[in-house]
């Protein structure tokens, strides 16, 4: 069976998968691979791992060229200080041509044959003047990806709302669309502040849970509906979908009636509010 080990690449951004051929690799490794990009320094994610011949990750595969020397961290420390070094002269560049452009990130690959910096804009954006520039200035080859908002976040890191690292910054693999249905479904407030993330666009964990969310909203009466409990007739006033616990006013005909706490698996529902009664 094929094995493969996920690494990060430049200490940020997506996870990818290699080979690790017999070197004893594990979790907190530092390796250099090959990429698309050229020769670049990761740190693994995990431990080796086994998957079948027909996985999607087990296909083209990547080796892991050899774990870093001390000469390769030497190399990528020192790349590190001269990103910080490209990325100011770039903005001046930017600034001094005009360009309609953010600035997010420079990043050397390890040999420093080619310099990347990525950059959001609102529209497509004429740089070939900038490159000339950055070229000259740099004598390498120069790339400039424009990148989203969500992506920018993923690059730059930070802390969400939670207080926990940002979920794209530290182990998300893939964008997911995600929709104000959801927050909506979760009972969450629309304050748009409350539900969008650092890159301002609505929280990636909105997600994660609204799978249980849509099914606790199937099953559970609404707020407003006719219900049976176990001391009478009611109706919703409000709803736990979490805990699944609903609160009921038991005098539908009064509206200072008593308030009282049921289980949802207590409640059978007799009419939704506007609709017709349960057959």
């Amino acid at each position: 069976m094929p094995k493969l080990i996920s690494v990060r690449l430049h200490g940020r951004g997506k996870i990818k998968y290699f080979d690790p051929g017999a070197y004893p690799l594990q979790s907190g490794s530092a390796v250099v691979v090959q990429t698309d990009q050229g020769l670049e320094m990761g740190i693994c994610t995990g431990m080796v791992t086994e998957v079948q011949e027909d996985s999607p990750l087990a296909q083209d595969l990547q080796p892991i060229l050899h774990p870093a020397s001390e000469e390769d961290w030497a190399q990528y420390q020192e790349n590190l200080d001269l990103e910080q070094e490209a990325f100011a002269i770039c903005q001046q560049e930017i600034a001094r041509h005009d360009l309609p452009m953010k600035l997010v990130a420079a990043e050397y690959v390890l040999d420093r044959r080619r310099l990347i910096f990525y950059f959001t804009a609102d529209g497509r954006v004429d740089f070939r003047l900038l490159v000339k520039d950055l070229a000259s200035a740099f004598c390498t080859r120069i790339e400039l990806r424009q990148i989203g908002v969500r992506d920018e976040a993923c690059l730059k890191g930070g802390l969400g709302m939670c207080g926990r690292c940002l979920c794209c910054a530290s182990y998300m693999q893939d964008f997911y669309p995600v929709s104000i249905k959801m927050a909506k479904e979760q009972n969450l407030s629309m304050n748009p502040a409350k539900i969008s993330g650092a890159c301002g666009r609505l929280l990636c964990c909105l997600r994660y849970e609204e799978g249980a969310y849509a099914d606790a909203n199937r099953r559970l009466p609404k707020r407003g509906d006719l219900v049976d409990t176990p001391q009478g007739r009611g109706v919703v006033q409000e709803v736990n979908l979490l805990k699944e616990t609903l609160k009921i006013r038991l005098d539908a005909s009064d509206e200072d009636g008593e308030f009282v706490l049921f289980p949802a698996a207590d409640v059978s529902r007799l009419k939704r509010k506007g609709g017709q009664d349960k057959k």
